[in-house]
């Protein structure tokens, strides 16, 4: 089989790892798919490109690559959803399979990327986008594609891991964390995407929709941050034998889909309450096979590079058989996606940690336990702390049932119009991921 022509536009921390992975195991490529690789033009406006372009053609314009009729994947590294979307709209329309790392380009515009590649007969490979090096996405496609997956849930921001992890370790601040983040390069200047949960959100409905063979809603995911996240509750929380994560979680009942991205107390036995620093963690939980955990890089050059290859070999074996025989983009045939409906953050059911700040005088707590009562709540563990010298508060700390969030943000309020209770009630949901 002759060679199979490659475009590459970005060339950026993947699109560097992309070019010397593919130059280093050509051998290796060619033996496992039957022809090389060869990167037939390059599309960048980078200037320091960590890679050696000797011999590749490079232009400055993407759209050109996206316009050479020898090319026959597009591999989009450039990310963002305006130019980006523009270029792979473009690549499909001239019949060239997409690979692409952009998670926000699937999430947000996924579904109609498509209906447009189904219309033209090409195919679009993402599995950079979720989870860096991991094999999530062709896990959940091909490996558990004889499961009905019950739930998933994961750690796919490794930045919010990180801050996390060094909050818990050393008892530091979320504020002085996410500064030695952005000065080792793990969070951007302006942080929001990952710290408020947004690029997980991204990432999970992407997951939601392999696993349950939906269509893409990224606007319907339930999304908080960790940047409200104190030392404190940290460290309640290991007391508890408990541990913080940020966490997206997918879980399908009868009467819809929970797709909600926040942080959670996860027990500390739990291998994912395990994963640390800058790693990702997926569980998925399949009705045959049971709770799978999927462990690696979720960033990085060549991480991410190893997963944008696989796509490419993937799809030059399409060439070679045609796209009819390919497995579908989300798993599922593009005609059978069901269009659940998604469950409102608050008919969700889950357990919960309370903390507030209560005078320090008697009937305080039996009056906070006589609201949760009533609201059909029960305590599961209590921490009482004694009051500082010269201080009139204590801490109070609960864990709960699972209750169904309506429940609890009406007892909440009821606990906050207490005179006696001088901040707003921490709240962070608790998974048991079993």
């Amino acid at each position: 089989m002759n060679p199979v022509n490659v475009g590459i536009c970005g060339l950026g921390t993947v699109g560097s790892g992309t070019v010397n992975v593919i130059v280093r195991n050509q051998s290796i490529i060619s033996a496992r798919t039957g022809c090389a690789i060869r990167i037939a033009q390059i599309g960048t406006r980078s200037g320091n490109p960590k890679c050696d372009l000797a011999g590749i053609p490079v232009t400055r314009d993407v759209f050109a690559v996206a316009d050479n009729p020898d090319i026959q994947i597009l591999v989009e590294l450039i990310g963002g959803t305006t130019i980006a979307k523009e270029l792979v709209e473009r690549a499909i329309a001239n019949g060239k399979h997409v690979v692409t790392a952009n998670k926000a380009l699937i999430a947000e515009f996924g579904n109609e990327l498509f209906q447009k590649a189904h219309e033209k007969g090409v195919s679009i490979a993402f599995e950079a986008a979720v989870a860096g090096g991991i094999p999530i996405i062709r896990s959940l496609r091909e490996g558990l594609s004889a499961n009905r997956i019950e739930w998933l849930a994961g750690i796919i921001n490794g930045t919010g891991n990180f801050i996390l992890t060094e909050m818990r370790d050393k008892g530091r601040a979320f504020a002085d964390v996410l500064k030695e983040a952005q000065a080792l390069g793990y969070a951007e200047a302006d942080p929001t995407f990952d710290v408020e949960g947004i690029d997980a959100a991204h990432k999970l409905v992407i997951l939601a929709s392999l696993a349950f063979g939906m269509p893409l809603q990224f606007d319907k995911v339930f999304t908080e941050g960790i940047s409200k996240i104190s030392p404190v509750d940290v460290a309640y929380a290991g007391e508890l034998g408990y541990r913080i994560k940020h966490l997206g979680i997918a879980r399908k009942h009868d009467h819809g889909v929970e797709l909600r991205v926040h942080p959670t107390l996860i027990p500390a036995r739990r291998l994912i309450a395990n994963v640390d620093g800058v790693a990702n963690a997926v569980v998925i939980k399949g009705d045959a096979v049971g709770p799978t955990l999927y462990y690696g890089p979720g960033a990085g050059s060549e991480p991410t590079a190893s997963a944008v290859i696989s796509d490419i070999m993937d799809l030059i074996r399409t060439i070679a058989v045609g796209p009819a025989v390919r497995v579908p983009y989300l798993g599922t045939r593009f005609d059978q996606l069901q269009d659940y409906p998604i469950l409102p953050i608050d008919a969700v059911y889950t357990s919960y940690y309370l903390r507030m700040s209560a005078l320090d005088k008697p009937g305080v707590l039996s009056k906070i336990t006589q609201i949760l009562s009533d609201a059909g709540i029960s305590i599961e563990a209590l921490i009482q702390k004694q009051p500082w010298e010269g201080e009139t508060e204590v801490p109070v700390i609960l864990l709960t049932n699972r209750v169904l969030e309506r429940d609890m943000n009406r007892a909440i309020q009821q606990i906050e119009q207490l005179d006696t209770i001088g901040q707003p009630v921490v709240r962070i949901r608790v998974e048991s991921l079993s």
